[in-house]
Parts: C-alpha cells; structure tokens; sequence
C-alpha cells in the first residue's frame, strides 16, 4: 500500500527533487503538496489556524508529513505530525532549533569547544549593544532565515548603521511574528524572537554536515563543502564529497550529533553548518537547521547512492531509512548557484523547455531557475545576503570538481538568462 504523505510548505526544491527519486521509491508514496508555497508564506498567517484546519481534514487520511521549509515548514509540519500522532520530532524540539538564542545556550551546554561567545541585543535599544570590545562581531536575527540580515560588523558606528536600516526594523516588526503564536502553544521559550546575537567570529573553510536522528541515534548523510565568491558571502557552490581532513570530518559529525541531540530533535533530518580553522585546528558551529537541505537532495543521490527526500520521507512514516555509502554514479556533485551582483530586470529568463535542454546536456543534471521574465531583482540588505541576488541554480554530478565548473558554463549558455539594469 502507498503511503500518503502531506508535503507543507513546497519549496522551490520540492517538486524538482521529488521528481528525481528512483521510480520503486516514488511508487512507495502519494505525495500531495500542500498550500500555500514556502515562498508564499504571508508574515501575518494564523499558523494554529492552519494547524488545526489541516487536524481536522486529514486525520486518519495521512501516514506522513513532511516539510523541508525552514521557517514556517518544519515546526508546522512538527506540530501537525504531533497533534496527528504521525512520526516525526516535537515542535518543541524544531521550535527551539529554529531560535537561535535558545539553540546557542542548549549547543553551549552540550558542545562548548565549537560554540562562539554570544550575546544577545536589540538594535532598537543601544543599552543593549555589545561594548567596543566585543567588536569585530558577526550580527544575525534571533529568528532568521538563510542570509537574511547576517552581517560581520567590525564597531559599533557600524553596528549603528546596521541597525538603523529601514529593512532591518521592518524585518524586525514584522519576520516573528508568522511563528509567535505556535510557540504559545509548543515552546513559549521561543515565542520572543526579534532579538539579534552578535557573536564571536569564525574563521576557515565551511562545510554542513547533514544527518538525521532516529530513534535517539545519529546517522551521517554526508558532508558538503561551501565555497563563496572572493571578497563576499555570497555562496558560488557546495560540493560533494568533502575534501576535509577524515579526523576533522569525524569531529565535525561528533559535534553536530551532540548539538542535535541537545535540542531534543529525534526522528528528523537536520543540517549543522561548521566552519574549520586549520590554522588553530578549531571547529566552529555556524548554526544548526531542523531540516532536509533541498538544495543537497540529489547530490548525496549522486555520490552516495542514497537520496536526501528518500531519507525524509522513509522518516516521515516511521520507516528506517535506506543507507549506502560511495554507492552513487558520480565520484562528484555540485550545486551551483547563479547570481547577479547589481539589480537588474530580467529581460529574459528560461523556459520549461530551456531548462530540458539544459539538462539533457550533461547526465545527473537539474536546474532550477528562480526568476521569470520581466521579475526584478533587487540587490540591497533587504533581500537574501545584501550584495547578489541569486536567480538559478543547476545541481550536477561528474568525475571531478573542476569538470562540474566547466560544465556550468555551457549550461548557462544554453538557459539563456538576459538582463537590463535597473
């Protein structure tokens, strides 16, 4: 029999990687999407009332739920599979993870040798701002959302610019709120979430380490190296496999068990970002997500023969999820996102048929486009890192890195991307 497993919160990834599972896995499960899209998520959306709908229509009718949505998905999809009495972590775990202030004290007491020093302010009170001393410091949103307003700060005159940006107190007054109300009920702990951290910063090479927890035990996925484009933190690629140290890689999975287990999370995927300092042989936790990456999902498919929403899915129903190791196609993937650095209108974005094409270039591809024609693209702090924009990513595998960069160039071409300036 099929399982049905209700999917909140589609994000871009979704239907593309859903789509890219082997056929015998796809048989297993009637997938139905839910409204509305990650992307669509209103700030002002009643999520106990779109709890408590989704109670009452579904239940008896879902054998799973699942979101790799990180903010508003996965603690919605938590809190349903809770009320529902479906697998899956407890919202109070996934809300807890999601506030990175309340994640900083629990990751502190469990791991204190990758934790920065941190300390929460409110940028709308100076009383509260680190001293002189603590500068430079990295600022993000207690309640954040990929790049979104993380910034190095290097004083506090600059610290005072960050904090007097109209998007920043918009974003202030507004970006919490969607989540305040489930927290009433799941975690009050977490309902205050418009603080920032200003931390310690980190130095060296970054890589995430994905796993999941079941049943109390921590299992690897894999690992993925991060690279930027130079000057900025602006991402230019992930790659699999990694090329850290194994003895750094094993420390890297010791510490992101021990902070997920922490939090509480049992029974979920989750992602903990690291940054590796060889100079100082110090291991750095960025921060930890209680979600499937589905950015990476075909890539651990590629290498390690095992597919990131297979995992999630087989966790969704209580299954044990299907493991491999070196067991993929491709002795390399890659996910490489394609950005522009100044605003501009899209004067012309690919077609459904353009994205085919793209594809049937080179085997193991997917490309996604993020824009469509005649969408602007506004580079400024308000919108993802605050100096690109990014407007389409192609996910692909092959012999090596260096082939996987060149093959991004003639993908490119044949996608088709124009743009005017703004």
């Amino acid at each position: 029999m099929r399982r049905r497993v209700l999917v909140l919160f589609p994000t871009a990834w979704d239907e593309r990687q859903l789509a890219t599972l082997p056929a015998a896995t796809r048989a297993r499960y009637e997938l139905v999407l839910d409204e509305p899209r990650d992307a669509d998520a209103r700030w002002d959306l009643d999520l106990l009332a779109h709890v408590d709908e989704r109670v009452r229509r579904w239940r008896g009718r879902l054998d799973g739920v699942f979101s790799s949505s990180d903010y508003p998905g996965a603690a919605v999809a938590a809190a349903l599979a809770a009320e529902l009495g479906l697998p899956g972590p407890s919202p109070a775990a996934v809300l807890r993870a999601g506030h990175k202030l309340l994640a900083r004290e629990l990751q502190r007491a469990a791991v204190p040798e990758v934790v920065p020093r941190f300390a929460a302010f409110d940028p709308c009170d100076e009383r509260t701002w680190p001293p002189a001393e603590a500068f430079p410091c990295f600022a993000k949103p207690v309640r954040g959302s990929y790049s979104l307003h993380a910034r190095p700060l290097s004083s506090r005159a600059e610290l005072a610019t960050y904090a007097a940006a109209p998007a920043l107190r918009e974003f202030q007054q507004y970006y919490p709120c969607l989540g305040e109300r489930l927290a009433e009920r799941y975690e009050p702990a977490a309902r205050s979430a418009r603080l920032f951290l200003a931390e310690e910063q980190l130095a060296g090479v970054q890589a995430t380490f994905e796993g999941y927890v079941r049943d109390g035990k921590v299992q690897r996925l894999g690992i993925v190296d991060t690279e930027f484009h130079p000057g900025t933190r602006s991402f230019a690629g992930f790659d699999l496999p990694s090329r850290l140290p194994e003895d750094v890689q094993e420390r890297m999975a010791r510490a992101a068990g021990a902070a997920a287990l922490a939090l509480g999370l049992d029974n979920t995927l989750f992602n903990a970002e690291f940054l590796w300092d060889a100079g100082r042989e110090r291991l750095g936790l960025i921060e930890l997500n209680p979600r499937l990456c589905g950015q990476f999902g075909d890539l651990y498919a590629k290498v390690e023969g095992v597919h990131g929403y297979a995992v999630a899915l087989a966790l969704a129903c209580g299954e044990e999820p299907p493991t491999a190791r070196g067991a993929g196609p491709c002795a390399a993937a890659a996910s490489l996102p394609l950005r522009t650095f100044r605003s501009v209108r899209v004067a012309r974005a690919p077609t459904p048929e353009d994205l085919r094409a793209a594809e049937a270039l080179f085997p193991h591809t997917l490309a996604w486009s993020d824009c469509r024609t005649g969408d602007e693209l506004h580079v400024g702090p308000a919108h993802e890192d605050g100096v690109s924009v990014r407007h389409g990513v192609v996910n692909l595998g092959g012999p090596g890195r260096g082939e996987l960069r060149a093959r991004r160039a003639r993908l490119e071409q044949v996608l088709g991307y124009r743009f005017d300036p703004l």
